[in-house]
């Protein structure tokens, strides 16, 4: 065979490399854990979620080998030990994937102080400090690295009542930026998803009944109504934003930093 014949799936490959994702325990941060260590990363997983990091460890281990670290992102200290765990474990980081988060409901006149307060501590500050405890373990490397933030849809059509989440978002996307153009020269890329709605624990969360259980009409009205949204007729998975992890991962995206990538259906420019 040709040498000059293009293998582009070996871009793929991450064999010998290093990645830490928070909010492993369920959702996007466990499926683009799998993915990652498909594709050959160990992986060093952080979350809250005891019994959830403990379900991710075991599908990540069935790939290659993973380190789970229970991590409070509110706690800056708990965001800088995941990242030392990494480097002390494997002596290496390759990738981070700021993927924790959750929604924060509410009218923006009707917030209180705490709640803005928890809301930039989960969304926004967690972020700044897992970019910023990775940046010096990325510039030993040759090859620099990749830092994945996950922002949100809603930066692009603002919804009454999650006005708190979106502008912690919007912050992320800019931060994504901004980070871009100051760590490149190291090799070092930065980029961020915008996830349209997204069957997780994170969309599906207000579809509970008071004890707990699945309110079935709720949640198949609500897969209806987002299905409406996109003009695909869909609505999105975990797997459809881990795909686009792993891509920025890989020497696939080398030349891709400073984007907002969205697999969102369509949705918000349908709005």
């Amino acid at each position: 065979m040709s040498t000059n014949t293009p293998a582009p799936l070996r871009a793929y490959d991450l064999t010998g490399r290093v990645a830490v994702v928070t909010g492993a325990a369920s959702g996007i941060g466990r499926r683009s854990s799998e993915f990652l260590a498909a594709a050959g990363a160990r992986v060093v997983l952080g979350d809250v979620d005891a019994d959830g990091l403990r379900e991710t460890s075991e599908r990540v281990n069935v790939h290659g080998r993973s380190v789970a670290e229970i991590t409070d992102v509110t706690d800056r200290a708990a965001v800088e030990a995941l990242i030392r765990r990494a480097t002390e474990e494997y002596g290496r980081l390759d990738v981070l994937c700021n993927v924790a988060g959750a929604m924060s409901p509410g009218m923006i006149e009707e917030i209180t102080d705490q709640q803005l307060e928890d809301a930039l501590a989960l969304n926004l500050r967690s972020v700044v400090w897992g970019c910023r405890a990775a940046i010096p373990a990325m510039k030993r490397n040759e090859r620099g690295g990749s830092i994945i933030n996950v922002s949100s849809g809603a930066i692009d059509a603002p919804v009454a009542g999650i006005g708190l989440y979106a502008l912690a978002k919007a912050a992320v996307a800019m931060l994504t930026k901004t980070l871009a153009v100051e760590v490149g020269p190291y090799k070092i890329r930065v980029n961020a998803l915008a996830p349209g709605a997204t069957l997780t624990k994170f969309t599906t969360w207000r579809l509970q009944r008071a004890d707990g259980t699945l309110d079935r009409e709720a949640y198949d009205a609500f897969v209806e109504r987002m299905k409406e949204r996109s003009p695909l007729g869909e609505i999105g998975e975990a797997e459809d934003q881990a795909h686009l992890v792993l891509h920025l991962a890989s020497d696939a995206a080398r030349w891709t930093t400073g984007a907002i990538l969205r697999a969102n259906g369509g949705q918000t420019f349908a709005w």
